[in-house]
């Protein structure tokens, strides 16, 4: 059987941030008035992950709860205005991820046909738990989603109108970052 090529990250150790890239927070929508409410795009604006590629190849991230900006509210039955905007920005500093810190350690780097096979350790909340997501390498860039279960960091996905409107417990949370020592 032939081995698959992989995609060749030179050795260093490479940071990211907003400087250098974009890390995002997709949200969905559920419950009987679901079309009342909007899927959500947000940005987080203060966040910092080094890459050290080598042996072992390491990834950690860190991010400020308090930094989520809303930059998209898809459907809905009216378009996001600036106070929407901030009512949303509030509730989620305030209730849904309570401005504690937001971690990610890996514990196993393996390289794949086009990047790499990331397990790891995420914290939210006080809680940890494994995620695993692929990390597309292209061009000088990485772009990876990981799929995110709320449910699993004990958070209660946030509900309005008596529960008949809920943020979907599932989010994907993105990266799109250039690869710069």
């Amino acid at each position: 059987m032939d081995r698959l090529p992989r995609v060749s990250i030179s050795p260093g150790s490479y940071r990211l941030g907003p400087d250098n890239g974009t890390l995002t927070v997709r949200t969905g929508r559920t419950g009987a008035v679901a079309k009342a409410g909007h899927d959500l795009l947000l940005e987080v604006t203060s966040w910092s992950a080094t890459l050290d590629a080598g042996e072992p190849t390491a990834i950690e991230l860190t991010a400020d709860a308090t930094s989520l900006r809303v930059r998209e509210g898809t459907g809905g039955m009216q378009a996001l205005d600036d106070g929407d905007r901030a009512n949303i920005e509030q509730t989620v500093d305030d209730e849904v991820l309570r401005r504690e810190p937001i971690a990610f350690r890996s514990t196993e780097v393996t390289g794949t046909a086009d990047g790499l096979s990331v397990q790891g350790e995420l914290t939210l909340l006080g809680t940890t738990r494994p995620v695993a997501f692929n990390v597309a390498v292209a061009d000088g860039r990485l772009h990876a989603v990981a799929v995110v279960r709320q449910t699993d960091f004990g958070m209660k996905p946030y509900s309005a109108l008596f529960g008949a409107l809920k943020v979907a417990d599932e989010v994907k949370v993105a990266i799109d970052a250039e690869l710069s020592i």
